[in-house]
C-alpha cells in the first residue's frame, strides 16, 4: 500500500524569512556609522584637493599679471577674488560657495605677499583651520 505524501514545497517559511530580514538589519546598523564616516572623510579630501587647486590657481594668476598687477587687481571679497583666478582652474564653478563641497568654506588671503599665503579651509563643524 502507497501513502499519500504531501508535495514538497520550495517555498521559505515565514521564521526563514523573518530571520534573514533579522540579519540584514543588524548588518545594516552595524555599517551606517563607517558609511558615514567614510562619507565625511571623502569630503574632507575633496575640499582639500579643491583647496590645492586654489592655491595654484593664485600662483598662475600672479604669474601670468605679473607680481604689480596681480597686487592691484587683488581687491574685494573671497567672491571676486574666485572670478580672478577661476579662469586658471581646470574645473571651476561659477561661484566659490559652488566650488567647495558642502559646508566648507574657503578664504583667500588679503594681499599677495611673498611667499604666497595659502587658502584657509574650514569645515562644516568647525571654526579652526584646516591644516593641509
Amino acid at each position: 500500500m502507497k501513502k499519500n505524501l504531501p508535495p514538497l514545497s520550495s517555498a521559505f517559511t515565514l521564521v526563514e524569512v523573518l530571520a534573514a530580514v533579522a540579519i540584514i538589519g543588524i548588518i545594516t546598523f552595524l555599517a551606517i556609522p563607517n558609511i558615514l564616516q567614510i562619507r565625511a572623510d571623502s569630503e574632507q579630501s575633496l575640499a582639500i584637493s579643491r583647496a590645492e587647486g586654489l592655491n595654484m590657481a593664485m600662483a598662475s594668476f600672479v604669474q601670468a599679471r605679473g607680481r604689480t598687477a596681480a597686487e592691484t587687481a587683488w581687491t574685494g571679497n573671497d567672491e571676486a577674488k574666485f572670478d580672478l583666478v577661476a579662469p586658471y582652474l581646470s574645473f571651476a564653478q561659477d561661484a566659490l560657495t559652488n566650488y567647495m563641497p558642502g559646508g566648507y568654506t574657503a578664504a583667500f588671503p588679503g594681499t599677495l605677499t611673498t611667499p604666497l599665503t595659502k587658502v584657509t579651509l574650514t569645515g562644516p563643524s568647525s571654526t579652526n583651520a584646516i591644516d593641509y
